[in-house]
């Protein structure tokens, strides 16, 4: 058989495959939704058995399904392949690769490359020559990490090891809860690293993708190729290790591995989602060798930081119209987890277009729902006037008391703006809690708050700081 009827069986393998997870989407999303989000992928073909490659329409829709189905797309094709090793969610290009036949195509669109998926199932393949490089995503370099006190240390730790030169440590261990950037740097000093040796072998793939190609090199009797591969990078980035507790064997290559990379002062960057004395199942020798150079940790985003992060998200969606007050709404409701912070602000973008509806407070309320219900940590409104009350060296009982002073009115708009949005309680809940007031003065309390927080920088201090109190 030669190379293009190979090519042909597995373009209808892939094809049959498709077909068949298309189906089980549809039975498992639901009509509403599968018609929505998931019915305008296609499949796109390029001839690599081993990549899946599905493209959507809009970038709005790429970012949603990223965020929503990339573990499952994966898992749904390896399933039917077990030779995929990484399926890549794009905007279509106007190029007619698409296997699906469509009435009209697509205006051209610059192509985006794909994000990894999710951690555990993230993959990368080894560094090849010319265009083949190892699939990092070009949204994630150095320049466009937000540095915060909460990530500095591990920022500052990842460009010095991605430095020209003999290595200062390694390996590097990067440590957080899910979503919190790592993947961004790795991927960060994969970039910085290959513009420095620009012919330098990398290679990025998940602890379970390292143990998935060792199991599969034992099966086929090839562990030599596989060794090969691991021990020739000159940069290796491994995420999410905690993957391999437990797993005895796969242990076992990973620190031969580990310890052939340090001896020969290559570079080594290690994820988790602890730091390594934390890791139950995983052999104290590999703890020792990641203690051996730098821990670095992320801790959680502070309010300020998820906003500045939004502001930055938003920077690449230039065609979306989306007011501040919607933006600090997303930053205070949303604080555990970066990716899912960006992938609410790409729900309410990609929501609005597609109805056609302006953005503003209500719709981003309406069309986020559970997801600011279940983010948000319950703060009463008795927190809060006691908290705006403090702030203002007032009393407690002079924010529900008829005096109307600005010296009063000012802290209690700005109470009520506060309870609007960091509360489920209605309106006229909230008009009851201010000593009886009728729910059109909780509206326009809060309209002014929104519009004196455009205006005045004190106002808006005061009322982001109020915010970052509650939260804690």
């Amino acid at each position: 058989m030669n190379d293009r009827q190979a090519a042909a069986v597995t373009e209808t393998e892939a094809q049959r495959a498709w077909a068949r997870v298309r189906c089980n989407l549809r039975e498992s999303a639901g009509a509403r939704l599968f018609e929505q989000w998931l019915k305008p992928m296609e499949l796109i073909e390029d001839g690599d058995p081993e990549s899946i490659r599905l493209g959507l329409p809009s970038a709005f829709m790429t970012n949603w399904v990223r965020n929503h189905y990339a573990d499952r797309l994966l898992l749904e094709f390896r399933a039917l392949l077990p030779d995929v090793r990484g399926v890549s969610i794009e905007t279509r290009i106007a190029a007619p690769v698409a296997i699906k036949l469509v009435a009209e195509p697509p205006a051209p669109v610059a192509a985006v490359a794909p994000a990894p998926a999710p951690a555990p199932l993230a993959v990368a393949a080894p560094l090849r020559p010319a265009a083949d490089r190892p699939p990092l995503d070009p949204r994630f370099t150095f320049d466009r990490f937000v540095v915060d006190a909460a990530n500095r240390v591990a920022f500052n730790a990842a460009r010095m090891l991605a430095e020209p030169g003999v290595p200062r440590f390694s390996p590097l261990f990067l440590h957080s809860g899910t979503g919190q950037g790592k993947t961004h740097l790795m991927h960060a000093i994969g970039h910085a690293f290959l513009a420095a040796h620009p012919d330098a072998t990398v290679l990025c793939m998940s602890a379970e993708r390292f143990m998935f190609d060792f199991v599969a090199a034992m099966r086929a009797r090839d562990t030599h190729s596989f060794k090969q591969r691991l021990r020739g990078a000159d940069l290796l980035l491994i995420d999410d290790l905690q993957f391999i507790a437990g797993k005895d064997a796969t242990q076992e290559e990973f620190f031969h591995t580990v310890n052939e990379i340090m001896s020969a002062g290559k570079r080594l960057v290690i994820s988790a989602d602890r730091c390594p004395t934390a890791l139950d199942g995983v052999e104290a020798r590999i703890v020792s060798r990641m203690s051996v150079g730098l821990v670095a940790d992320i801790k959680a985003p502070d309010l300020t930081l998820r906003r500045t992060i939004l502001d930055r998200k938003l920077a690449d969606l230039p065609e979306a119209k989306v007011p501040n007050e919607v933006l600090d709404l997303l930053a205070a409701r949303i604080h555990a987890n970066i990716r899912e912070l960006e992938g609410a602000l790409n729900r309410v973008v990609a929501y609005a277009q597609l109805t056609g509806d302006s953005i503003d407070l209500d719709f981003a309320v309406a069309t986020l729902g559970d997801v600011l219900r279940g983010a948000q940590r319950r703060v009463t409104i008795d927190e809060i006037q006691k908290l705006v009350s403090q702030h203002f060296e007032l009393k407690p009982l002079d924010l529900v008391s008829a005096r109307r002073s600005r010296a009063v009115a000012r802290p209690r708009q700005i109470a009520m703006y506060l309870a609007k949005r960091l509360t489920t309680r209605s309106l006229p809940e909230i008009g009851r809690k201010f000593g009886g007031r009728d729910h059109s003065t909780v509206i326009h309390a809060v309209r002014k708050i929104e519009e004196l927080r455009d205006q005045d920088r004190d106002i808006d201090a005061a009322v982001r700081t109020l915010m970052r109190e509650l939260e804690a």
